[in-house]
């Protein structure tokens, strides 16, 4: 970096760390470092950090790097990370339920049965944040969070609180209309009265599901193409015969061939290579090109 990163970063009160490997905060558990994380104590210091950010400095936000394949060679930069307790809060209002971004979305299920709300049992099953959710407009189950968000705080590269509507977003299919450098701080959705019991068999049942047809236990980052208009990618890929191919320690799973697993010993270069060859694969047997719909960001060794 061309300037002084330690000096820079001495004065906050949050969490700072330096050339820390990013293989410890993804799922696939591959990724070279990243020169600074920084998980700021609350919004005004979060502010104040990106007030002071040089505009030349590169700035990436972390979630819970459920959808994320960092390359082997790391990120230069400075990474953000919403993971103190300021951003895990979670506020009720009547049928209106608002979660801070760096909130797991497995921690909705607590609050959704106490206040019997239904609505967001969908989002209890998917692997990540509140504000990398909203990101990626994630779904299951028939729902995504465009038809349940009501409205969103983000900040801005320079520091500034803008909330926005559901219609800002411009939702599409797995993706919201955001600029790369802004932080999401916030999201509030639209609940509606249930029956606790009626609520805890939902997530049971989605719970169940998941762990039948998904590698919930394996290093995956989840859905790694997105599936084409009409079609399915899992589809594709098994009729394609891209589903017995693997590269070093990076395979595809037997239970869901949409999703690409680290055995162990993968490296990002592994994986990301694995899934350029199914790519090539299904180009070549059904013409159709897929998708990432997994998030590559860094540099190759």
């Amino acid at each position: 970096m061309s300037f002084d990163a330690k000096t820079f970063m001495q004065d906050f009160k949050g969490k700072v760390l330096f050339q820390e490997p990013l293989s410890k905060h993804t799922r696939f558990g591959v990724g070279g470092p990243v020169d600074v994380m920084f998980s700021p104590c609350d919004i005004n210091e979060l502010s104040l950090f990106l007030k002071k950010l040089p505009s030349d400095q590169p700035l990436y936000i972390l979630g819970a790097g459920s959808n994320l394949l960092v390359r082997d060679g790391g990120i230069q930069g400075f990474m953000v990370k919403l993971d103190s307790p300021f951003f895990k809060q979670i506020k009720i209002k009547e049928t209106e339920l608002t979660a801070y971004a760096g909130c797991p979305n497995v921690k909705l299920k607590k609050e959704l049965i106490e206040n019997g709300l239904s609505g967001l049992e969908f989002l209890c099953s998917i692997p990540g944040t509140i504000g990398g959710t909203l990101k990626t407009n994630a779904g299951c189950y028939g729902k995504s969070v465009s038809d349940v968000l009501i409205k969103a705080t983000v900040m801005n590269r320079k520091g500034e609180i803008t909330e926005l509507s559901n219609a800002d977003f411009h939702f599409s299919y797995r993706n919201a209309d955001l600029k790369k450098d802004w932080i999401i701080l916030s999201v509030t959705f639209q609940c509606q009265k249930e029956d606790p019991n009626q609520i805890l068999q939902t997530l049971q049942e989605q719970h169940e599901y998941r762990k039948a047809h998904q590698p919930m236990k394996a290093r995956t980052a989840g859905s790694t193409f997105k599936n084409p208009a009409g079609m399915s990618a899992w589809q594709l890929i098994k009729q394609s015969g891209a589903d017995l191919l693997h590269v070093g320690g990076a395979q595809v799973s037997d239970k869901h061939c949409n999703f690409l697993i680290n055995n162990g010993s993968a490296t990002a270069e592994d994986l990301e290579t694995l899934g350029e060859n199914i790519i090539k694969a299904v180009k070549k047997t059904k013409n159709i090109t897929l998708e990432w719909e997994v998030e590559r960001l860094g540099q190759k060794k």
